[in-house]
């Protein structure tokens, strides 16, 4: 056990939040017009990780977290060749600054569902997680992912060979 987890939630845990981490890097990158090469593979390996070790984690009936886990696998299948193949060109532009935005969106998601689950005083305002404040705080993420995103898809607009 390490800080109260099994080695397999604790390695989730830690790959779920540096994915998130990187993730809100890249999406500074797309709201600046900046590729940020380096951070955005960090991000999409991580996401990609989270997802899969979310399916190995102990449950015994399929959870919410996994059909999140398996539609952010969906878009990645998208968003990961939309950058690599297909270089971003035309289209896949959109495709990858959507794609990749929404993915982090997804972890940024059941990250407030696992606060809302595991932290007491978040706990205590929703205990069966439909009450006001977590619809409130999610309604809130899905607002802002919305906005952060359209302005991404705005601003990411630098031929690849051009951004840093």
């Amino acid at each position: 056990m390490i800080l109260g987890f099994t080695f397999g939630v604790f390695a989730h845990v830690v790959i779920s939040l540096v994915g998130i981490f990187a993730g809100f890097v890249v999406a500074c990158g797309l709201l600046s017009g900046k590729r940020l090469d380096g951070w955005t593979a960090w991000f999409l390996i991580t996401t990609v990780l989270t997802s899969v070790t979310g399916f190995f984690l102990p449950a015994d009936r399929i959870l919410p977290s996994h059909i999140v886990g398996a539609l952010s696998l969906v878009i990645l299948a998208v968003t990961i060749p939309a950058r690599y193949k297909f270089r971003m060109a035309g289209v896949w532009r959109l495709t990858y600054v959507i794609g990749a935005m929404l993915s982090l969106y997804f972890n940024v998601f059941v990250l407030v569902v696992q606060l809302f689950l595991k932290v007491p005083s978040l706990h205590s305002l929703a205990p069966k997680g439909e009450e006001p404040p977590f619809a409130v705080a999610q309604g809130c993420v899905l607002v802002g992912f919305i906005a952060l995103t359209t302005i991404a898809a705005k601003r990411f607009r630098l031929a690849p060979s051009l951004a840093t």
